[in-house]
């Protein structure tokens, strides 16, 4: 049961989202367990999002995961992700944060895990 929300300050065409999108349910499965089966993705484009005081191309990935991971995965999702958003998105791995939520509850289907 992951979720990832991918915000930036870039405008992102239709064909670079569904490459966003494409990858992100391939890398997911860098985390044990995980997979595209049950992943949720958002992406939001053109945020008022500024990082070192610029509005440079950046990004705010957000990564929620029911139980949790490793640090070793989490440290290699956050490559996938920034490689990602580096190749369709043109915006610099030293731009974009990736921040990780596990949750020990996730509702689905009308009832808890």
């Amino acid at each position: 049961m992951p979720f990832i929300h991918v915000r930036t300050n870039t405008a992102i065409p239709k064909d670079k989202e569904q490459a966003v999108k494409t990858g992100l349910g391939k890398a997911i499965s860098t985390i044990p367990g995980k997979s595209e089966q049950w992943l949720m993705v958002n992406i939001t484009p053109e945020s008022a999002l500024y990082f070192q005081g610029s509005d440079a191309p950046a990004a705010m990935v957000e990564v929620q995961v029911y139980g949790g991971a490793s640090g070793t995965a989490y440290d290699a999702m956050t490559g996938k992700i920034s490689g990602i958003l580096t190749e369709n998105l043109g915006i610099p791995a030293n731009r974009i944060y990736v921040s990780y939520h596990a949750t020990p509850d996730w509702g689905w289907n009308g009832g808890n895990f």
